[in-house]
């Protein structure tokens, strides 16, 4: 073979095996280039971030980026992590559309799913990028298969922590009141025993449960009113399982009793937390326990009952709220960012964060608490909640400046996940 014809045959060869073999692509890099950026922590003037596929490649200012790289200028803006909410239910929807009873008894689960896959966008849209989805309420473990579908790219959505079914005990939760023999759905799974419970929280994480959810108190009282539900050597019992797993666990607790035995059980997060007294607020902050105080739903429940809002006195379980929010803070306890949504519309997961402000947080606070606190407090730092050099690339950016004023988080211009991006409003 002369020298021209081996020439020939090894471009050929060459040619050949650029078309088989995969091609190296270079990952997209953007940067982003918002007036101030507010790191999880801190605000920073004239900074800058350089994505690169779906990682935080740099921050700081005057970045220099290559020629490939997608330069976005957003002026007047701030720039801030994802947002994370600490309190979901996606399958879940407003109660004064549908009560929760007819929720949970009469929607099919495939209404409830698809249902749940709108309310998923709605919360990406609104620059919520992972949620903690805490529990069903009668969906079996469909949201396992909504976080699965999120990840695969089939719909978009937040990433999502979930609780399955959530756990009560045996005769505490609803609905209630039927005559035997009927038996219908519960909005929770039952169990009673350390036992029992140690087998249940066991069974949840074997169907994906990413954190465990107790009740520890429900409005199962002689009078309808809330009392504990476990014992504190149940709710021992069932915290160590879901440590021994590396999963945190979220307890539903308004009574300072349920809220007391959640502390010492050794619980990550109280959810609601209305009953709250100095005492146990102490006793919270003392034990690193995080307060998510769902301000919204309690508010949203008093206008379906018929409050409206500014023309009317505060209902008393708002006085309540408002004294209880304002001891938990003067405690010191750590609060996290969870408005209880799916109670009302999901997208307007901001409410919540403009109820913290209302009742007395700083801004600058708020924000902290829906980013690097929720992050630390759910085991997601090394991932989420901070615009750091090698974290996802979860980035909310809006008109204005949230850290002065809170309601511009409504003024949305965009959304990245995972180095994608979701919405680009010019």
């Amino acid at each position: 073979m002369d020298y021209i014809t081996k020439t020939s045959f090894f471009l050929f060869i060459a040619l050949l095996l650029s078309h088989l073999l995969p091609a190296q692509t270079t990952p997209q890099q953007y940067l982003l280039k918002p007036d101030r950026v507010f790191d999880g922590e801190q605000v920073h003037e004239g900074w800058q971030i350089l994505v690169e596929g779906n990682r935080i490649r740099a921050v700081g200012p005057a970045l220099k980026a290559n020629r490939n790289t997608q330069i976005i200028e957003l002026p007047g803006t701030t720039l801030l992590p994802g947002l994370i909410e600490g309190h979901s239910h996606l399958l879940l929807h407003p109660y004064n559309e549908t009560p929760w009873t007819d929720q949970v008894l009469r929607e099919s689960l495939a209404e409830r799913a698809i249902r749940a896959g709108k309310h998923a966008e709605a919360t990406l849209m609104a620059g919520f990028t992972t949620v903690r989805d805490l529990g069903t309420e009668g969906a079996d473990y469909e949201d396992v298969g909504i976080a699965q579908t999120i990840e695969k790219g089939v719909i978009p959505g937040p990433r999502m922590l979930v609780a399955t079914k959530a756990i009560v005990a045996t005769g505490s939760y609803k609905p209630d009141g039927f005559r035997n023999p009927w038996e219908v759905p519960l909005g929770a799974e039952e169990t009673s025993g350390t036992d029992g419970i140690m087998e249940t929280v066991r069974s949840q994480i074997k169907h994906g449960a990413d954190v465990i959810k107790l009740y520890g108190d429900y409005r199962w009282g002689p009078n309808g009113e809330a009392m504990p539900t476990f014992t504190l050597a149940e709710m021992k019992t069932a915290i160590e399982v879901a440590h021994s797993s590396g999963r945190t666990v979220a307890v539903h607790a308004a009574t300072a009793e349920g809220m007391r035995r959640a502390v010492e059980a050794g619980a990550n997060t109280i959810e609601h937390g209305d009953g709250g007294t100095p005492e146990i607020f102490q006793l919270m902050a003392e034990n690193n326990v995080a307060l998510c105080p769902t301000i919204s739903a309690g508010e949203a429940i008093s206008e379906y009952q018929g409050w409206v809002r500014g023309t009317q006195p505060y209902p008393a379980r708002v006085v309540q709220k408002r004294k209880s929010f304002q001891q938990a803070l003067d405690a010191g306890v750590t609060i996290c960012m969870g408005g209880d949504v799916g109670v009302y519309s999901h997208g307007d997961n901001a409410r919540e964060m403009e109820a913290m402000v209302d009742y007395g947080m700083s801004p600058l606070n708020t924000l902290i608490s829906a980013t690097s606190i929720n992050a630390d407090a759910f085991h997601m730092e090394d991932k989420i909640g901070r615009i750091r050099e090698g974290l996802l690339a979860d980035i909310l950016v809006v008109a204005g400046n949230p850290t002065e004023d809170i309601s511009a988080l409504r003024k949305v211009k965009l959304v990245m996940k995972d180095g994608k991006i979701y919405r680009h409003e010019q």
